[in-house]
């Protein structure tokens, strides 16, 4: 699969910390705005989303809470990424990802054997059972693996970012404890704020939940996604349904959120859906339930670029990101976001 925008990202574009290490608020970041029915990007600040939609319109969020999905080791790091897909209710098999550490950050490790035990923190046992691809293994813990993180883990950490940072930094406000299982943060969502959701509502501006846990995004790799968990419900599809007929615009908040719904509308209708999907959006097979899309920016070669060409359109995504650069966006998960309208 080839990248559709190439570009070169300065380091000094690369979002640290926080915004709020930064002096922020989580809604201070600023908003990239293009609209594809006449090719114009705009600059705003993050709190003045309810100004940029319209009444009728639907925001569809992701409520996966983020777990502390990284444990240390001496030299490696595990990264686990999601359960290995239809194996029941065994909480002990997962994706997971060597990372070789260096120094505060850690890079690929493309080692590991097939059989062999790696002694985890607390006393649990990691085994490889099987290479899912050059980066991810197939491998059983001796115990439930999301108790274990809960004790043992940390969140899965970059290069670009310098220091730790709690577990609450990489939780969006609609997180729920229930639907914890992400390895990384859907961090589209990140700076919304309870106030600027009672903003939106009070506009007219509907807002629907969904579920997709994330895996390990690995910046290095540019992979395709591979199968993930999501839960679309029947509110949340009869909303979207009814918000479509009426004349609204449904607005995702996130890739996640884009792959869940165009999972549940393969025939051009949202119903209610749930399990592993394993579908990519590409621009050749275009959108069926999405209108819009609120995302963060996106590395070079990324594959979530692909699905945002699919949305606006490849005139308009490249002349998003030659504003993000000119004007000093910053990327990342704790950068600043991308509104793509039609």
């Amino acid at each position: 699969m080839t990248a559709t925008l190439d570009f070169v990202l300065p380091p000094a574009l690369e979002a640290h910390e926080p915004p709020e290490a930064r002096g922020r608020a989580r809604d201070g970041v600023r908003l990239l705005t293009g609209r594809r029915s006449t090719g114009e990007v705009t600059h705003h600040a993050f709190r003045e989303l309810p100004d940029l939609l319209r009444p009728g319109d639907l925001i569809v969020v992701n409520t996966s809470a983020t777990l502390p999905a990284a444990v240390r080791l001496d030299k490696i790091a595990v990264h686990f990424s999601t359960p290995l897909p239809h194996e029941g209710h065994d909480d002990r098999l997962w994706l997971v990802e060597l990372r070789r550490r260096t120094g505060k950050s850690s890079v690929p490790y493309l080692g590991g054997s097939l059989g062999e035990w790696i002694p985890m923190p607390g006393g649990a046992t990691l085994t490889l059972i099987g290479r899912h691809s050059e980066r991810l293994w197939a491998a059983r813990l001796s115990e439930d693996v999301v108790p274990y993180l809960r004790r043992h883990g940390v969140p899965i950490r970059y290069g670009y970012v310098r220091r730790d940072w709690p577990t609450a930094a990489y939780q969006t406000t609609f997180a729920h404890d229930r639907t914890t299982g992400s390895a990384e943060m859907p961090s589209a969502a990140r700076p919304f704020t309870p106030e600027l959701v009672t903003r939106l509502l009070a506009r007219g501006i509907h807002m629907a939940p969904l579920t997709l846990h994330t895996g390990v995004a690995s910046p290095e790799a540019h992979e395709p996604p591979y199968p993930e968990r999501y839960d679309v419900p029947e509110p949340t599809a009869a909303l979207v349904e009814h918000v479509r007929a009426q004349g609204g615009r449904v607005i995702a908040v996130g890739t996640t959120v884009v792959r869940a719904l165009e999972t549940a509308a393969l025939d051009g209708h949202v119903r209610a859906s749930s399990g592993w999907t394993n579908h990519i959006v590409t621009p050749e097979a275009g959108v069926r339930a999405v209108d819009g899309l609120l995302t963060g920016l996106h590395e070079p070669k990324s594959s979530h670029l692909m699905m945002l060409t699919a949305i606006a359109g490849q005139a308009l995504l490249e002349s998003t990101y030659k504003a993000a650069l000119s004007e000093g966006y910053l990327w990342h998960e704790f950068g600043d976001t991308n509104l793509l309208l039609p």
